[in-house]
């Protein structure tokens, strides 16, 4: 912008809830974050397999970190927000006040997290109907998705939780009626989690066959009968009272959400790769992964028809990138699974006060130490002898299988640092391995794969970046701007502002 009087520049905000923090971004039309902010958020884990979060703590964070990132900025350049979360069950009574999701009847512990893995009687037997709503989740539903936890909260919690139930949110849904006071769903969260299709709605026949018919009778009232898609403006924006909260104008315009993962595809899988000699960069946006790597990973492919790969998830038309079909790959725990396996070692004590003496982050001290003991040996030769399997909370894709267990082979009775080194190396090396085995699963199918784009967390480690590109065979491409999945949520909020005609044409 050049002219004598400079035009104000439009911004958008981005909220994304992830498993143990909400971040917030203020980002400009042209897609640069000129400011974030993050807060962690709390996880109860009252039993094994069982992880609880709490509504109003997320929202609270959500309105922290919001007021931060727009703090000082002319709130009439504010044109839009858009929220993105973990795909976790949030459960509120017919006053949208919350209701206990445990035994304990704690009522502020109203969030079932996406990575509980209480229902697993319940989803063996959804699994056993062979209903053909399974065929779009790979042919056998997670344990981490919706029917299953709401299955299990009508055999276990039928009195203190299901009968008072109002309404059952996913995470990114609840976020946008407790901006607007509108109850519409994202079709990203009812069709990726919920069974629900972009064509026929909602079967009858699937809640009636798996014991949840009391779904039905209202209309789907609790769990969702307005469906709009991602990025189009839910109600009349911002309602008087968060936009108080978030320290933002009454009115604004606030998006249909999205799952976390796929506001990071949305943020990446479309870049501007032109002048890098990249196998991609002349054929479709079908030819990219994009993975979006933190607590656990999740591997988004897109398609012009649908594309039905054994053990992935999908496939779902229009759920991240409108018009085309996604295919969702996963790992339960990778970030999480590296940080269980370091963490856990007896030299960690060692680990942390080098790094601290050195003033670096344990892992970059960690990938520092790998290339001192290397010696000549490209480093991807330490573990010859070192082979981890990574699946400690099961196996989401492509085995679908959540009883399998976590596994190393070739330990020794040494307990130093040089070991602690090699097994988060071998740990890392597992993961890039379940990625491969992901991807080729999805080119069986029909996929046509050539270039990978790395976002989240995990993203901003040059070995875990190093080894995927290695062992998959595929050049990895990261975002100029790090913070992918903040700038997708911000796209959202873009598009439901009217700035732009379609998420597609969003720069």
């Amino acid at each position: 912008m050049h002219s004598e009087k400079q035009a104000p520049v439009k911004y958008y905000v981005g909220i994304d809830v992830g498993s143990a923090s909400v971040r917030a971004a203020l980002v400009d039309e042209f897609g640069t974050v000129v400011a974030h902010a993050d807060r962690p958020i709390q996880i109860w884990e009252p039993q094994p397999d069982h992880y609880e979060q709490s509504s109003a703590d997320i929202w609270a964070a959500c309105c922290s970190v919001t007021k931060k990132v727009v703090c000082g900025v002319d709130a009439s350049w504010i044109r839009g927000v858009g929220f993105d979360a973990t795909c976790s069950l949030v459960v509120v009574d017919k006053q949208f006040q919350p209701l206990a999701v445990n035994c304990e009847g704690q009522n502020y512990r109203n969030v079932i997290m996406w990575m509980d893995h209480r229902a697993v009687s319940q989803v063996d037997r959804i699994n056993a109907t062979q209903h053909r709503v399974l065929s779009y989740v790979g042919g056998v539903m997670s344990v981490e998705m919706q029917p299953p936890k709401l299955l299990w909260i009508k055999e276990n919690l039928q009195e203190s939780c299901w009968d008072k139930a109002g309404y059952f949110f996913d995470l990114p849904d609840f976020l946008s009626w407790k901006a607007t006071g509108v109850t519409a769903r994202s079709l990203c969260t009812v069709v990726c989690k919920w069974t629900y299709t972009s064509d026929g709605g909602w079967d009858d026949s699937f809640w009636k066959m798996i014991g949840l018919e009391d779904l039905v009778k209202d209309k789907y009232e609790k769990i969702g009968n307005h469906v709009l898609s991602p990025g189009e403006p839910v109600g009349k924006g911002l309602t008087p009272e968060a936009a108080k909260d978030l320290g933002l104008p009454e009115g604004i315009a606030v998006a249909a959400s999205l799952i976390d993962a796929h506001a990071g595809g949305l943020g990446v899988i479309g870049a501007d790769v032109k002048g890098y000699n990249l196998p991609c960069e002349n054929e479709p946006i079908t030819s990219r992964v994009a993975m979006i790597c933190g607590t656990s990973s999740c591997h988004m492919g897109v398609s012009e028809t649908p594309i039905f790969v054994p053990g992935v998830w999908g496939p779902y038309f229009s759920a991240m990138v409108p018009g085309l079909w996604l295919n969702e790959g996963g790992q339960s725990a990778t970030g999480k699974l590296i940080d269980h396996v370091v963490r856990g070692h007896v030299a960690f004590p060692e680990l942390q006060s080098k790094a601290a003496a050195s003033a670096h982050s344990i892992y970059t001290y960690l990938n520092s130490h790998l290339d001192v003991i290397k010696k000549s040996l490209p480093v991807g030769f330490l573990t010859v002898d070192l082979h981890v399997w990574p699946d400690f909370h099961g196996n989401r894709s492509p085995l679908t299988d959540l009883t399998l267990k976590g596994m190393v082979v070739g330990l020794t009775l040494s307990r130093g640092l040089d070991e602690l080194a090699l097994i988060y190396l071998a740990t890392i090396q597992a993961i890039a391995l379940g990625t491969r085995h992901i991807l080729e699963t999805m080119q069986a199918a029909g996929h046509h794969i050539n270039t990978l784009f790395l976002c989240g967390g995990l993203s901003k480690n040059p070995l875990f970046v190093q080894m995927h590109a290695d062992i998959t065979g595929k050049p990895v491409v990261l975002s100029k701007e790090v913070e992918s999945v903040l700038v997708g949520a911000a796209i959202l909020g873009a598009c439901a502002s009217g700035d732009f005609a379609s998420i597609q044409v969003i720069p």
